[in-house]
């Protein structure tokens, strides 16, 4: 996945980003690739969905898909601006979306803290708008909750996380935590990209720093 130059770390306003569609510019497969599970909801009673921005997303799916409990996965763009979004328009960093991972879970097997474990893990939260040599807006951190249980423990989580990397000596977390808004999903060839290519190309590296899940008060 190319590097983004850094002109593109600036957010674009809403009459700078670009106007979209009504309806996707593509069809999305209907079963994930490893998995063989649908691709998109509905999803049997019980499956959780949780969404997650931590650079480029190949890698970040993969991550998620060999976790047990964990029914599907899927990549998408998630809180920008322009509707159905092409990831040539993501990439001309005038859509304000992330690279965005979703991922379908039985919180009965995997909890959604230990989905966030893995999420603080395996990626720098500190790096504001950039994963390793991934530069714009794209590649920036993010929590996209989909509900207030899933909020009150991202950000328990991240506020245990983020003392524990000032204790190491590493900047603050810049990880967003928002509502999720619409996940559009991407083209078909990114979906479960590193299954297809298994030496495809994946930039992710954590900070070396065990993220602890505390106690909820």
């Amino acid at each position: 996945m190319a590097a983004m130059h850094p002109e593109k770390t600036k957010m674009p306003g809403p009459d700078e980003a670009l106007p979209g569609r009504s309806e996707p510019a593509f069809e999305v497969p209907e079963r994930h690739a490893l998995l063989d599970a649908p691709l998109k909801p509905p999803f049997p009673d019980g499956i959780e969905a949780a969404y997650f921005a931590l650079g480029c997303f190949w890698g970040a799916e993969r991550l998620y898909w060999d976790l047990d409990g964990v029914y599907t996965t899927a990549v998408g763009y998630m809180n920008g601006t322009t509707p159905n979004p092409t990831y040539e328009e993501v990439c001309s960093g005038r859509t304000g979306h992330t690279e965005a991972v979703m991922v379908a879970f039985d919180p009965e097997k995997i909890s959604y803290a230990d989905l966030l474990k893995t999420f603080f893990e395996e990626h720098d939260p500190t790096q504001g708008m950039r994963q390793g040599n991934d530069v714009g807006t794209q590649y920036r951190s993010g929590i996209y909750f989909a509900n207030d249980a899933q909020k009150e423990t991202a950000e328990m989580v991240l506020q245990a996380y983020d003392a524990d990397l000032k204790a190491a000596g590493r900047e603050p977390i810049t990880t967003e935590v928002e509502p999720a808004g619409p996940f559009y999903y991407a083209e078909d060839h990114h979906q479960q990209y590193l299954q297809k290519v298994p030496n495809g190309y994946c930039g992710l590296a954590g900070t070396g720093v065990s993220c602890r899940i505390p106690a909820p008060s």
